[in-house]
């Protein structure tokens, strides 16, 4: 065993014990989509400058932090988003109304000396002109209040308890910070001052300009004397909850500015564990599947990279546990299928170490894999740098659970790397090195050609001739796909458009025309009705509050009998069209980026070839979904933009074969050089995509509805990259080659030789 082989065996165990210590020790993060609960985006109504905004928004999120701790919710989370918008999940909450009213009210609280009864009619001060605070108190009477004269900022803590003795009901006692105590014993005071009785010897406490408790002060109090500077009690005819929710709101303080609830998500918790059992079964059938196929394909060293597989699981879990990654239902998705984009790089060195026995026999088989490792190299970093871009692009451009998957996939592809070139190479670098397997090739899975090359080989298809037609048949599916963008529309989810989708499961159930008529009588007769897989009922509205909800909840309960909460997403206008545009955005810039890389890594042909087949991909699949009538939400751009990486992803591979293959035979016209490419490179393409599609296929089947579009549109990705890689690309960068190459004459070159017959069309003599 060579000293290399030796320091990657070590690294490989170090990483793994750390990774198994990781794992056994620390628990994962779950997001609300996999543990249940509500996830609300809170958005300043009002600001002046980006500083201001900025300063706001972090005293906001300050005061949201005490009001949702005095809620007793477990292991909330609060960011900040952007310089105007605040993040807020609250675990294990189903019912967000009474979060949504503590959280969004504004909480203005101040007190003020009562200036005597205000006359009808009445809104300015006669002597001065000026505008009068004129508010109604409990019993209606009008009163004409002076200015503030102590606020909320004044106030230490506040409590909510039942006054038994003195049948005062519920109050909310106030204790006062030492400045603000005083400022109350003066106000106090000077209201004394006035005969029992009088408007004036009342104070009236104010929430958001409604006049909550307005006390006349005890008739034992004496002028400028005041109440006692420690505190005060709010009473009001209150309930439990009321005297509960107001010292809630007057404890956390006052939000600097109104806010507003622009995107609210609720996910019941039976969902969450429905989720992860199914993406737990998809990952282990289809990661089983994925093993026992490259395992038949390439014998002793598959296994070895089924091996390998199973450390990359361990290790990215452990990253993802380690640097308290939140795992959303996409994220799971991603790790998923991360596992079957694993098993890439180790199919790319195993067919470079193919190649190299069936071009050397003689050669040893360890000679073999260390030069199939060192071929391979730049065609598995090209190809996973540009995966590492979509993920890039998710996490910058997308929002919310989309993030999460950029960041998932990003840290599956690091790992992968590492399982493929450190792991997997040490592995079968030691077993090359046994007599046994170096002598058996039946045993050790690369000293011979595999059946696709075989078959390759016997055939040897011309499949350039008239690139011209490949091209024709990519355009017709193109034009196929817009077709049903243009005759059936693209059903943009509720992220995109804004309004509310909402899922209940019912005790009995409740068919589509009952329930959409049941809720029309109860006047949503807008709301749009589905059914959701396994009876549950959809329901699509416009604008709607969370007590409209509970409404709409509660006449859907009397058909259906008891009602539960499965799923809740709000998403208001604004948002959505900012949704709408950054989608937009995050597409134009993939292209762009990939567009740039290619360009630096390759000729600026081939960049123009990839881009054209990513562009292609992206037509089709989203066509794909408008003829299916599926929904085009995150999650689904979550999923193209992955194909946008997969679909680069191949266009690498067979472009990186052309410039090795291009650098060693510059005579050789370049149509030839593209067909011995991609007929070198389609058994790595084959295999590799059928290890994707083994995740997939499990993903779609046992992923539920939750995963099974997010797995369609990643099956109709790669089935169309896959063909497009080949038959779009590549043709379209040997059109634009012909177009923009002059050839020059050819010296020494007979007409005959120039009529011979199979002659490729771009065989014209170009060289480059």
């Amino acid at each position: 065993m060579t000293r290399a082989t030796t320091v990657r065996a070590v690294l490989a165990a170090a990483v793994l014990l750390v990774s198994v210590f990781i794992t056994l020790t620390m628990s994962p993060r779950l997001g609300l989509d996999l543990q249940g609960g509500t996830r609300m985006v809170l958005q300043a109504k009002d600001s002046a400058t980006v500083e201001a905004d900025r300063e706001t928004t972090d005293r906001t999120l300050e005061v949201l932090r005490q009001r949702i701790d005095s809620l007793g919710v477990a292991e909330p989370v609060l960011t900040r988003s952007g310089e105007d918008r605040i993040i807020v999940e609250l675990p294990d909450v189903q019912d967000p109304r009474q979060a949504a009213a503590v959280i969004g009210r504004t909480a203005q609280l101040s007190f003020h000396e009562v200036l005597g009864a205000a006359p009808p009619g009445t809104d300015t001060a006669p002597e001065t002109g000026e505008k009068r605070l004129i508010l109604p108190d409990e019993q209606g009477t009008q009163l004409d209040l002076g200015p503030a004269r102590l606020s909320g900022a004044g106030v230490k803590d506040a409590t909510a308890f039942f006054e038994a003795q003195q049948a005062a009901g519920w109050t909310v006692k106030l204790d006062f910070h030492k400045d603000a105590g005083k400022d109350w014993t003066k106000l106090t005071g000077e209201a004394a001052c006035h005969p029992a009785g009088d408007e004036r010897r009342r104070v009236a406490i104010v929430l958001d300009e409604k006049v909550i408790s307005s006390p006349q002060v005890d008739p034992s109090v004496g002028c400028q004397a005041g109440l006692p500077s420690g505190g005060t009690q709010i009473t009001g005819s209150f309930t439990a909850k009321e005297a509960r929710d107001l010292a809630l709101l007057i404890k956390g303080g006052a939000l600097p500015v109104p806010v507003e609830i622009v995107e609210q998500r609720t996910v019941g918790p039976t969902l969450g564990a429905a989720a992860i059992d199914a993406s737990a079964q998809a990952a282990l059938i289809g990661a089983a599947a994925t093993a026992l196929f490259i395992t038949f394909v390439y014998r002793l060293f598959g296994a070895l990279a089924a091996v390998a597989l199973a450390a990359y699981g361990v290790i990215s879990y452990a990253a993802l546990v380690g640097l308290g990654v939140t795992l959303t239902l996409p994220g799971l998705a991603g790790f998923v299928l991360a596992i079957g984009m694993a098993v890439d790089a180790n199919v790319l060195v195993f067919e470079r170490a193919r190649e190299e026995c069936q071009d050397r026999p003689t050669r040893s088989l360890r000679s073999a894999l260390t030069t199939g490792f060192q071929k391979a190299f730049s065609a598995v970093a090209d190809s996973n740098i540009t995966t590492l871009l979509a993920a890039g692009l998710l996490f910058f451009l997308g929002s919310g659970p989309v993030k999460g998957f950029g960041v998932t996939l990003a840290i599956g592809v690091i790992a992968s790397m590492f399982s493929a070139l450190v792991i997997a190479r040490a592995l079968t670098e030691i077993a090359a090195g046994s007599r046994f397997v170096s002598d058996y090739r039946g045993v050790n899975g690369i000293a011979r050609p595999g059946s696709v090359r075989t078959w390759l080989a016997r055939k040897d298809p011309q499949l350039f001739r008239k690139p011209v037609q490949w091209l024709v048949i990519s355009t017709v599916l193109v034009a196929v796909a817009v077709a049903g963008i243009v005759v059936r529309g693209v059903d943009l989810g509720v992220e995109f458009t804004g309004g509310r989708l909402v899922e209940y499961s019912t005790s009995r159930h409740v068919d589509v025309e009952t329930a959409r008529s049941t809720l029309a009588d109860a006047g949503f007769g807008d709301a749009e009705i589905t059914t959701a897989g396994d009876g549950d009922i959809s329901v699509r509205t416009g604008k709607l509050d969370n007590d409209g909800e509970h409404a709409l909840r509660t006449a859907l309960a009397t058909e259906g009998g008891e009602t539960t909460k499965v799923r809740d997403e709000l998403i208001g206008p604004s948002l959505g069209d900012e949704l709408r545009r950054n989608a937009l955005i995050a597409l134009g810039v993939a292209v762009l980026v990939q567009l740039a890389y290619l360009a630096v890594r390759f000729r600026w042909t081939f960049a123009v070839g990839s881009v054209i087949a990513m562009v292609h991909d992206v037509i089709i699949v989203v066509g794909a979904f408008a003829w299916l009538g599926r929904p085009v939400d995150g999650i689904f751009l979550a999923a193209l933009l992955t194909v946008i990486g997969y679909s680069v992803n191949d266009s690498v591979v067979v472009f990186d074969r052309v410039r090795e293959l291009w650098a060693g035979n510059r005579k050789t016209p370049l149509a030839t050089i593209a067909r011995r490419a991609v007929l070198q490179t389609v058994p790595r393409t084959v295999n590799t995509g059928m290890g994707a599609l083994f995740i997939l296929v499990a993903l779609a089947v046992l992923g539920g509805d939750s995963l099974a579009d997010f797995a369609l549109a990643l099956l109709i990705g790669i089935v169309v990259g896959t063909w497009s890689s080949v038959f779009t690309a590549v043709p379209g960068a040997l059109v634009l080659e012909r177009t923009t190459t002059a050839p020059p004459p050819v010296p020494g070159k007979s007409s005959r030789r120039a009529r011979a017959p199979r002659r490729d069309p771009l065989d014209n003599g170009a060289r480059v």
